[in-house]
């Protein structure tokens, strides 16, 4: 209780600086459909509700052009789900994303969309309890409306996920909406709400999850997430992770 308590203040703290006075800001990585160069180093702890897991990856991103960019990701998993500590590679992740078009809306606000492919490797054991034995490809689309005074992006997505390999049969629609804003010139909150539908099990294993970053200087950078599974589908009950972000 004492963590949701925490978390509800931050998220709180999170919506009110999305509203906050206006800031200058450049792309933020934060961002999915953002056009920027980084490396970020990332742990994340989650409840699953009678079990944890540990997630340390690399989530980076580079433009190959400026309307083509490519997103990575390989995570190493610490878990305790088979009632004994275990720990392995759990997946690698490679995402294309292309930019057809971006352009101003008015005086305020500008779109960029984004059409892409993710490709998931499972690289887990799941006699550990690591991986789910599906490789995956998962198209998907969506836009950025940045505004142009306030810095306040918002990010609405959807992606269908579908796997092609291994065991387990994954096919899940997500919709995914991200809010994110730069406040105080060096800091920024995300709100990231993320709604799957599962088309096998019938069920949604629904997200949100509250980011707190600082920039230490233009090319460092460190964050906070709280995130917590919503609904009774969810495939966790709280977690928290931190990241510390290159640019270049």
């Amino acid at each position: 209780m004492t963590f949701i308590r925490s978390l509800r203040r931050i998220a709180a703290l999170a919506v009110l600086s999305l509203f906050a006075a206006p800031v200058s800001a450049a792309e933020n990585a934060s961002n999915p459909l953002s056009a920027v160069n980084n490396i970020d180093i990332r742990y994340q702890a989650l409840d699953l509700g009678g079990a944890d897991r540990q997630d340390v990856f690399i989530d980076g991103s580079f433009m190959l052009r400026d309307n083509l960019k490519m997103k990575y990701e390989l995570h190493y998993n610490f878990t305790d789900v088979t009632g004994t500590q275990q720990s392995g590679i759990e997946k690698a992740v490679l995402k294309a994303i292309f930019f057809p078009s971006e352009r101003k809306l008015n005086e305020t606000w500008r779109r960029r969309t984004a059409v892409g492919l993710e490709w998931t490797l499972d690289l887990g054991d799941t006699a550990k309890g690591i991986g789910s034995d599906a490789d995956i490809l998962a198209p998907f689309g969506g836009a950025a409306f940045a505004n142009r005074k306030t810095g306040l992006t918002l990010i609405p997505l959807v992606q269908h996920f579908e796997s092609y390999n291994g065991s387990t049969d994954v096919r899940t629609t997500a919709a995914r909406l991200i809010a994110l804003r730069p406040y105080r010139e060096k800091y920024w909150a995300k709100l990231d709400l993320i709604v799957p539908y599962d088309w096998h099990n019938d069920t949604v294993p629904a997200t949100a999850e509250v980011q707190i970053g600082y920039n230490v200087n233009a090319k460092i950078a460190l964050y906070a997430d709280f995130l917590v599974g919503l609904g009774k589908d969810r495939p966790f009950d709280k977690g928290i992770g931190i990241g510390l972000r290159f640019k270049y």
